[in-house]
């Protein structure tokens, strides 16, 4: 579990690609706004495999990997400090796989960073299923900056699922519509199976019933922050599909995960793995906390 000191730290990913130099700008900007610290945090993975080839000259295999490391680590803090010069960072290359070294680093950090496809040349530290990894398996929200930046007054659109599971993305969502000073974009989706037999005439007690879910679970938030402005959203669609659509407006999507195990949305099955991998702006995986 994060410590308070934790709590005020957010470690970002680094493997040299410039999927993970957007992650540091946007953890850079994020931190002025949380006061927070930034840590960098890059995997060598490589020392636990045989060699493929001759190390530099003059250089052991190790000696090479870590000064790589290093040059990438300094190339990030260096973009970090030109968005945000009164952020303090820090930086440490670690021996290890990437998803275990930044599930480790979770464990004391407020917000986990990473790129969405990242190949570098130090490893591929956050690309395709190892960024799903990381999200699985972090103590702390995880962040996968990828798409466009579509503006830090565009709205946040968050995934209402009635369960401790939505609740803890609920709450994350109106933290940041709170600190970043924007709208909130509820989404709440319904339907049921194929070959169901319900007619249209019937989804009128269907919408009744996903707009009194959707009402309950922002209940106590709106009531806590009164002055964020919330958009509420029912709609007949698949999760992903809405909250991909809405992404294209939006500057964060957030979404709620199980953890160690499968990621979930508004519904049971691959909704915030999708996201994840096709939506047009950041997206914030949040997991309940551990109890």
């Amino acid at each position: 579990m994060s410590t308070p000191q934790g709590q005020r730290r957010i470690v970002v990913g680094i493997d040299g690609s410039p999927e993970a130099l957007a992650a540091v700008r946007w953890a850079a900007a994020e931190a002025v706004r949380r006061g927070a610290s930034l840590r960098l945090v890059t995997s060598i993975e490589w020392l636990d495999r045989p060699a493929i080839g001759p190390p530099i000259p003059g250089h052991s295999v190790a000696d090479s990997l870590f000064e790589l490391a290093g040059k990438g680590l300094d190339e990030a803090a260096d973009a970090a400090k030109k968005i945000a010069p009164e952020v303090g960072v820090d930086r440490e290359a670690v021996v290890g796989y990437p998803v275990a070294v930044l599930a480790g680093e979770s464990r004391h950090a407020g917000l986990l960073v990473v790129g969405a496809s990242g190949h570098g040349r130090i490893t591929s530290l956050v690309a395709g299923s190892v960024a799903v990894g990381v999200a699985t398996h972090a103590s702390c929200p995880v962040v996968v900056v990828r798409g466009e930046d579509h503006g830090r007054t565009a709205p946040v659109v968050v995934s209402v699922d009635p369960s401790h599971i939505g609740e803890a993305a609920i709450a994350f969502a109106f933290e940041a519509v709170s600190a970043h000073g924007v709208p909130l974009i509820a989404v709440h989706t319904w339907g049921f199976p194929p070959g169901d037999g319900r007619t249209a005439p019937m989804w009128g007690e269907l919408i009744d019933d996903a707009e009194r879910e959707l009402a309950e679970s922002l209940a106590g938030w709106t009531e806590k922050y009164p002055d964020v402005p919330v958009r509420r959203i029912v709609s007949h669609s698949t999760a992903a599909r809405r909250l991909i659509d809405l992404s294209e407006e939006a500057q964060l999507v957030v979404v709620g995960s199980r953890g160690h195990g499968e990621l979930v949305g508004l519904v049971l099955g691959s909704v915030s793995n999708a996201v994840v991998h096709r939506a047009a702006c950041p997206v914030a995986v949040v997991r309940p906390a551990r109890t």
